[in-house]
């Protein structure tokens, strides 16, 4: 992570943060225990500074996200409604990770490449409890490409002071913690299309492999919800079912 000073142009791109949209997600990240979602809003001159970071309504465990449809509906109409186009609106998604590894799971490469495939350019955008960050800039259309960005904080735009009490507001009209759901299905019997549909968070298919990658925090959660929940651990035949 870097901090930026000047506002000289850069022969190598890099995705920009204001201070307050930096502030307003660090804010987000740190007021609770689980994954947060949302989109990084920015202005038509620099589709690259993130001048705002917005959510909408979700439901957030320690290893998912799920938004709701009609509230992401609702959100884009806003922004089309004060003249913003879908590439300041739609095609940066931020989210964090309340361990210390911004690295993408399997459900967050599944989400964006069914979530944002389909778009001309998209960014995925992770920061972990560290402060550690992952942006890497997808291009949809032509040969193709993937790029990891750089990520700086801009204090050479100007911006406003926090707003505490409208972010705790957004918070908790927005932010949903729920616990991991149990059901009949072994994971065996489920694909991995409808594993990266399904709205209820979820172990992933190569489930001992991504939990080798989780860090501490992240292996503790799955570990006390096991512990928690036996059912979800059938001994006998050696699965997990959710």
């Amino acid at each position: 992570m870097k901090t930026k000073t000047s506002s000289k142009s850069q022969v190598n791109p890099a995705l920009r943060f204001t201070p307050y949209a930096w502030s307003k997600l660090l804010y987000f990240r740190d007021r609770g225990d689980t994954e947060i979602g949302g989109f990084g809003i920015t202005e038509t001159a620099d589709l690259l500074l993130i001048t705002d970071f917005l959510t909408v309504k979700q439901n957030v465990s320690g290893i998912s996200v799920s938004f709701d449809d009609n509230a992401v509906a609702d959100l884009f109409d806003c922004q089309v409604d004060i003249g913003k186009r879908p590439e300041q609106f739609a095609r940066i998604w931020c989210h964090t990770h309340p361990g210390d590894s911004p690295e993408p799971s399997l459900t967050d490469e599944g989400t964006f490449k069914r979530v944002f495939g389909s778009c001309d350019w998209a960014i995925m955008f992770i920061l972990a409890q560290d402060d550690s960050v992952h942006a890497r800039l997808s291009f949809n259309t032509g040969p193709k490409a993937q790029i990891n960005l750089p990520v700086e904080i801009d204090f050479a735009m100007g911006f406003d002071g926090t707003d505490f009490s409208a972010w705790e507001k957004e918070f908790k009209e927005n932010i949903n913690p729920i616990a991991l759901s149990v059901t009949s299905q072994p994971i065996q019997n489920k694909s991995i299309g409808s594993i990266l549909d399904d709205d209820d968070p979820i172990l992933p298919l190569d489930w001992l492999e991504e939990f080798e990658k989780m860090e501490p925090a992240e292996r503790q959660f799955i570990l006390d919800e096991l512990s928690a929940n036996p059912e979800l651990w059938n001994q006998d035949e050696g699965v997990i079912y959710i």
